[in-house]
């Protein structure tokens, strides 16, 4: 790894610790979006699950959703449970998407404005 990609892999860790400040927030992860390799993370990500599920995970969700006749690129999708907010923010770059995937306390989260949050953090985690 060359010293300004590590450079890149530790600014991307910081951005992602830095979520950890926003309500409800509980662990987040940064995927490649079709391997679902895991780029970095923080908090306990050990709730959000294994990358390469989450990577089928959406593109199962995409895939149904064309079929739906849904038009254009999936941006984000949200699975709760009785406990979580399981959130997944795609993450536009060159050469192939990435993943920003959450889980939030449900009981502490107010949904609106975590997905606000995370659409924002989407934008600005590779900037």
């Amino acid at each position: 790894m060359s010293e300004a990609e590590g450079k890149q892999v530790n600014a991307v860790e910081v951005a992602l610790a830095g979520m950890l400040g926003s309500p409800g927030l509980v662990g987040v992860a940064l995927l490649d979006g079709t391997t679902g390799l895991l780029h970095a993370s923080a908090g306990q990500t050990g709730a959000i699950g294994p990358g390469a599920d989450l990577a089928d995970l959406a593109a199962l969700v995409t895939d149904r959703l064309g079929t739906a006749g849904a038009e254009g690129e999936l941006e984000s999708f949200v699975v709760t449970t009785t406990h979580w907010h399981h959130v997944m923010q795609a993450v536009p770059q060159r050469g192939g998407g990435l993943l920003l995937c959450a889980v939030l306390d449900r009981a502490s989260t107010n949904l609106a404005l975590a997905l606000r949050d995370m659409a924002e953090h989407a934008r600005l985690v590779l900037a």
